[in-house]
């Protein structure tokens, strides 16, 4: 057990408790990854059979580095036996092993979220309901919603709140479009996501026989990014450590920044409540950044009142101070952001795959990607549209789930008439309308109806009859082919090869050429399998593919490129040099966030994200003005620049980070603006002059201990403070309305009264 030497004091004494409920709070960088990679590698040495040892991640390429990580330590033979891998993969795992149990058949199909929202269309147009008050998007969001609370579609229309609530926003049929939909994946084999975890909750529930054989099996639990989890998932997690109670969460409440995708922070903070006898480690020594970068995230994190109280610090080197920068406007950031880019790269040598921009939202990419192609500065969008995602992909992929999954509705729609067969939209709605109706699945309606019945042609009927002779030789084809060979005899029988292969234009040559990427992915999978001693078949690849998380979707190539993403995307990462754009008051923190105080913290927590991801050097910047649905709007600096102390700031002269191409002819002239142009409210009493400039030495000489001012958010106060020099002297007001805060004079436009 040598490795225990390459572990400090703090992650040592996390590895050796083993037995019974234990905490690590990893602060960022602190090497959570290693701690948990080695605990398990520990009990592994301390003879705990590695089939009892579950261990659950977020994504699929977290659990493959810890898997790896554990092979070196005690040998791939035990670490193949560890069940490990993300909370959806492993339940995935065990519900088609007790498929029979929930009524499933075992090779269920698992629908991504376009499946889903593709049948929420079909079933919205079948109730005649408008999908412009029916927006797809929501009601996805709110049947996911209802699964990870763990609320069923029965449960969901007899609860007078959620169903007043719909009503009270116009959509008093959710609940109709929820049941509706249930019905439909379950005629089909199919769950999404949620349901992945909502039927596991079921199985455990509801079926004691496999409570306690699961319970008896997984006798140690390790859960990564708890913070993370959502009720659903700590259900399960309570259920399966009912027995033993060896359970080990691991996670930073600093960095839960999850709430919209039903994340709940609360899990983390009441772990102690949940087991009294709950060992807590915490993990302060920050491995990752500078001296400059830890403390600046301190300072921001305290602003917090939820959290667990801790104090990351590093042995690492001074640094250099966080860069602040102002522009005019958001193209002028952009073009300045690229500017000092290439310059650092020019004088660093350190590649473009060292540098991120992060952003709060998708929309202020464009801007930043004009401004990297003006200066030829390779780039790639993080979380974009991913190789599994893109349309002959998913033909394809469909004709493979319709050939382990016959019920399938949304792989046999995309992939009955693709290549055309000459089985119209016409027809389509006709076995709609029929398996709907009767509560069949549209693969029943044409292998067990008289489609002559339905008002279906003798011609289309032979077209059909087609069709399913087809799917059927590729049942056969997947049950008894590897992987690889079953995929490429489905896609050159499917037509779908020489459908591309005929496209001679560039967009027709590059989705053939993505065909035969998949077709290279199947044989990489084939020889992984083999080497592995593991199952391959077709089936096995599918389920892979079905499971696969954001980050397991980043595709690379050989072009080393700046890496643009949305801070929620960078959690996770880490980058020498970071640029956190776009750092303005209503836009981050977001102005759905700054009317609630755990919305408002948890936009903070974001902030604390997107400041740690940054090795060597950080840089903040924002403007005055923006762009938003074709209006210019005036901004003011983001509340979280005033909260970190200013020792570990720095102001350099705007002039030189300025651009030179400046504001683009659109732009409105920040003096003159139009009469189109209506400035938020509580600008309005601000003049032209006022709103976008920062206070001069000269403004802030007129400032002293006592003086009444007043400040364009925070309203009337008293200065009680002053310190520090200039550019970074700041002043401690006490305001009327929300008490004391501190201000750094160059950004708080503080008017004497």
């Amino acid at each position: 057990m040598e490795f225990l030497n390459e572990l400090n004091d703090a992650q040592r004494e996390a590895v050796l408790h083993v037995n019974g409920p234990n905490m690590i709070i990893a602060g960022a960088g602190s090497g959570k990854t290693r701690v948990l990679t080695y605990k398990i590698a520990y009990m592994i040495s301390q003879g705990i059979d590695p089939f009892n040892i579950l261990s659950l991640t977020f994504t699929n390429k977290a659990a493959r580095e810890m898997k790896e990580r554990v092979s070196s330590k005690i040998g791939s033979g035990n670490a193949r036996n560890l069940w490990m891998g993300t909370f959806h993969s492993v339940f995935a795992k065990i519900l088609r092993i007790e498929h029979s149990k929930i009524g499933y058949p075992a090779n269920f199909t698992i629908y991504d979220s376009d499946d889903s929202k593709s049948l929420i269309k079909t079933i919205l147009k079948e109730f005649s309901l408008d999908p412009k008050i029916y927006k797809p998007n929501l009601v996805y969001s709110r049947i996911s919603s209802a699964k990870n609370n763990l609320i069923s579609a029965e449960a969901y229309e007899k609860n007078t709140t959620i169903v007043g609530d719909d009503a009270r926003s116009n959509k008093p049929l959710i609940y109709k479009v929820y049941q509706s939909y249930q019905n439909r994946c379950f005629a089909a084999g199919a769950m999404d996501f949620d349901d992945l975890l909502y039927k596991m909750n079921i199985l455990l529930r509801d079926d004691a026989q496999a409570l306690v054989k699961y319970q008896s099996k997984f006798k140690y639990i390790l859960v990564d990014e708890f913070q993370d989890t959502n009720f659903s998932q700590l259900t399960i997690l309570k259920r399966l450590a009912a027995k033993f109670e060896n359970i080990c969460v691991v996670g930073d409440d600093a960095q839960s920044i999850y709430a919209f995708r039903g994340a709940n922070i609360e899990n983390i903070l009441n772990f102690k409540k949940m087991y009294t006898d709950t060992a807590v480690y915490k993990l302060e020594q920050n491995y990752r950044s500078t001296q400059y970068i830890v403390n600046a995230a301190n300072s921001i994190i305290k602003h917090n009142s939820e959290q667990l109280k801790k104090e990351v610090w590093t042995s690492n080197v001074e640094g250099e101070k966080i860069k602040v920068f102002r522009t005019n406007s958001d193209n002028e950031e952009a073009a300045a952001i690229a500017n000092e880019l290439f310059s650092l790269e020019m004088r660093n040598h350190s590649g473009y795959d060292s540098y991120a921009i992060l952003y709060r939202t998708n929309a202020q990419s464009r801007a930043l990607e004009e401004a990297l192609r003006r200066s030829n500065i390779p780039y790639r969008i993080y979380g974009g549209l991913s190789f599994y995602h893109r349309k002959e992909i998913k033909d394809l992929l469909a004709y493979y789930r319709l050939a382990l999954n016959q019920k399938d509705e949304e792989a046999f729609k995309r992939a009955v008439n693709y290549p055309a067969r000459g089985i119209g939209k016409t027809t389509i709605d006709k076995i709609l309308l029929t398996a709907a109706s009767n509560n069949m699945s549209l693969w029943e309606v044409v292998t067990n109806s008289n489609l002559r019945n339905i008002g279906i042609a003798n011609a289309t009927m032979n077209k059909l009859l087609g069709f399913i002779e087809l799917i059927h030789s590729f049942k056969a084809i997947a049950e008894n082919l590897t992987s690889f060979e079953a995929g490429e005899k489905i896609a050159a029988s499917s037509g779908l090869l020489k459908e591309l292969y005929s496209d001679k234009s560039v967009e027709g040559l590059n989705r053939y050429e993505n065909i035969q990427e998949l077709i290279s992915g199947l044989k990489d999978f084939t020889e992984n399998q083999k080497e592995q001693g593991l199952d391959n078949k077709l089936a096995d690849f599918m389920n892979d593919v079905a499971l696969l998380t954001d980050q397991d979707n980043e595709s690379d190539d050989d072009i080393v490129k700046v890496t643009l993403m949305t801070i929620h995307a960078s959690k996770g990462l880490e980058f020498p040099y970071v640029f956190v754009a776009g750092l303005e008051e209503n836009l981050f923190p977001s102005q759905l966030s700054i009317n609630s105080r755990s919305d408002l913290e948890e936009e903070r927590r974001l902030f604390y994200v997107a400041i740690t991801r940054a090795m060597n050097r950080a840089y903040l910047s924002f403007a005055l003005t923006r762009f938003k649905w074709g209006n210019l709007n005036h901004c003011e600096p983001s509340r979280f620049i005033e909260e970190i102390d200013a020792r570990y700031l720095d102001y350099p002269e705007m002039e030189l980070f300025k651009s030179k191409p400046s504001i683009p002819k659109k732009t409105i002239p920040l003096k003159k603006p139009t009469a189109a142009f209506d400035p938020p409210t509580r600008l309005k009493k601000v003049s032209d002059s006022q709103k976008v400039s920062i206070h001069t030495d000269s403004d802030n000489s007129k400032l002293f201990v006592g003086a009444e001012v007043e400040h364009l958010r925070f309203g009337k106060g008293k200065i009680t403070k002053l310190e520090g020099v200039s550019p970074n002297k700041k002043a401690t007001v006490v305001f009327n309305n929300i008490g004391e805060k501190q201000l750094l004079l160059k950004f708080a436009k503080l008017k004497l009264l």
